[in-house]
């Protein structure tokens, strides 16, 4: 037990670390940007005197290293700042993140069922024809990006005009899972698919690797050999022990899943953390791009310190370390 918790401390521990170096990446590219935060806020009529006396307000001719101290004051009290239309960034971010994270989860979710599925009745049935068949079947998934494929599915199952779907292909109000859950999975099933197949290509084949690595151990053969039924021998052990190594390869795929759904939500208008970022682009507001640049590299930070502990916590072998 004090191994496990020496190896979780030692998390813990690079969790500000990783923090600090994330946020003062996102801060220190974000300050080359040619945007005049005072000119956008004031318009393009304002009186130098006015510019003056808001960069002054604002802080904005402090030294670099000031104001990223002071955004990091605001940052551990939940404040990312402020829109150059005056509204608070952490509003905003508190109303997308959540469907962002949603749409990622149930992405993620889908993928990890589908794959465990395909992994292990390709590892059963290794080079024989269901083994060809997945294995083709992953690499095409793989090999599909998330925002063409979401294009696949709106013309495919969506509800554009000569189409035979029945799937919206533009959410114009977003639909809370606890108002109408049958309207709600309507909503996000073309989305999440969208999200999902890349990665159900990926965690197969790691699955599929893994699985056929533990069913070549001694221990396998000798159960099945004293007369365990295979069956028994792969629920109890080999796939609790094969999917150790996936879930090394999930946090990462978490977090590309996470930036595939801010190109996604784009494409079916939800008003997710890709509609914002979106709106922060096209009208250079650099706070808003900051903003939701640091939650999303957080939450990706975050999650794979939670996969990781999940690791620790779940293989014997690293606790005994």
């Amino acid at each position: 037990m004090s191994n496990l918790l020496r190896l979780i401390g030692r998390r813990l521990v690079a969790l500000p670390v990783m923090v600090l170096g994330v946020t003062l990446l996102v801060f220190v590219v974000m300050s080359f940007s040619s945007a005049d935060p005072a000119r956008l806020a004031l318009g393009e009529s304002a009186s130098a005197d006015a510019l003056e006396q808001y960069r002054a307000a604002h802080h904005l001719n402090d030294p670099l290293l000031q104001r990223y101290w002071n955004y990091l004051v605001g940052l551990a009290h939940g404040d990312l700042g402020t829109s150059f239309t005056g509204v608070r960034i952490s509003d905003l971010v508190a109303s997308a993140f959540p469907i962002t994270i949603q749409l990622t989860f149930i992405g993620i979710l889908s993928a990890v069922l589908l794959a465990t599925i395909l992994g292990v009745v390709a590892a059963l049935h290794r080079d024989r024809w269901p083994d060809q068949v997945i294995r083709v079947i992953s690499i095409a998934c793989l090999a599909t990006p998330s925002f063409w494929l979401a294009l696949l599915l709106i013309q495919w199952l969506g509800d554009v005009p000569g189409g035979s779907g029945s799937f919206p292909s533009v959410v114009t109000t977003w639909v809370h899972f606890s108002d109408d859950p049958a309207g709600y999975a309507h909503q996000v099933f073309l989305p999440a698919l969208a999200i999902a197949v890349p990665s159900t290509g990926s965690l197969t084949r790691v699955v599929r690797t893994a699985m056929v690595e533990e069913l070549d151990r001694d221990y396998v053969r000798t159960a099945i050999g004293g007369g365990i039924p295979k069956h028994v021998v792969v629920g109890r052990n080999v796939l609790r022990n094969a999917l150790i190594t996936p879930l090394t390869v999930l946090g990462l795929r978490i977090g590309y899943a996470m930036g595939g759904a801010v190109v996604i939500e784009r494409i079916f208008n939800i008003q997710g953390m890709g509609e914002l970022i979106f709106q922060g682009i096209t009208r250079n507001d650099v706070n808003i791009v900051q903003g939701v640049s640091i939650t999303v590299a957080l939450a990706f930070i975050v999650i794979n310190i939670v996969v990781d502990l999940l690791y620790v916590l779940v293989n014997p072998r690293i606790r005994s370390i």
